[in-house]
């Protein structure tokens, strides 16, 4: 299997860290190599967060280099914009669509860009929208939103719907097990 890079990238709080451990977890149980490697930043304080998930027949490294990503899995627009350069070439975006400000719009020194997507777009970029967190209050709580991006991911690699859902049963605490079950199908039926 030829090496695949995805990038899960968000702000402090949304859940990418999740998101990564359920990847890692449904490609392990694929008996595939995996590799992941988390950046923190200032994910306490609502600053961005990117995790790194690589996997083939052997990987050496977790980290993903600009132009390499064959999938950008962003929690929110402005993160898209700003990890975009890491697609290679036919890769793509999945992305929230969600906004949420960083602290330069809440403090009023800049306003956030209208036209992010469109502008990525203009530039050729493949980009997957998706109001997951609108998807995630469906199924039962926003917090979920982590769960829908995923299971947009989920469609797009080879990997049988039914393993993912076994990753959710091993891997999220079980009162939330049921939650994100649902919201991974209503993202995945989208």
């Amino acid at each position: 299997m030829e090496t695949k890079s995805v990038m899960i990238v968000g702000v402090g709080g949304q859940g990418s860290l999740l998101a990564s451990k359920l990847l890692g977890a449904v490609l392990t149980a694929q008996g595939v190599d995996v590799k992941v490697s988390e950046v923190h930043g200032m994910s306490q304080r609502g600053g961005s967060v990117v995790t790194y998930v690589r996997f083939g027949d052997k990987v050496y490294s977790p980290i993903v280099t600009e132009g390499e990503a064959d999938y950008v899995v962003s929690f929110e627009k402005l993160e898209a914009a700003r990890w975009a350069s890491y697609l290679k070439t036919g890769g793509e975006i999945i992305v929230n669509t969600q906004e949420i400000d960083p602290m330069s719009v809440i403090i009023g020194s800049a306003e956030y860009p209208s036209d992010i997507l469109e502008e990525l777009k203009a530039k050729g970029v493949k980009i997957d929208e998706v109001d997951a967190y609108d998807v995630a209050v469906k199924a039962g709580s926003g917090k979920a939103a982590n769960v829908v991006l995923l299971s947009r991911l989920a469609k797009k690699l080879d990997i049988p719907y039914d393993n993912w859902i076994r990753a959710i049963e091993n891997t999220v605490a079980e009162k939330f097990v049921e939650l994100n079950k649902k919201a991974f199908k209503l993202g995945y039926d989208l």
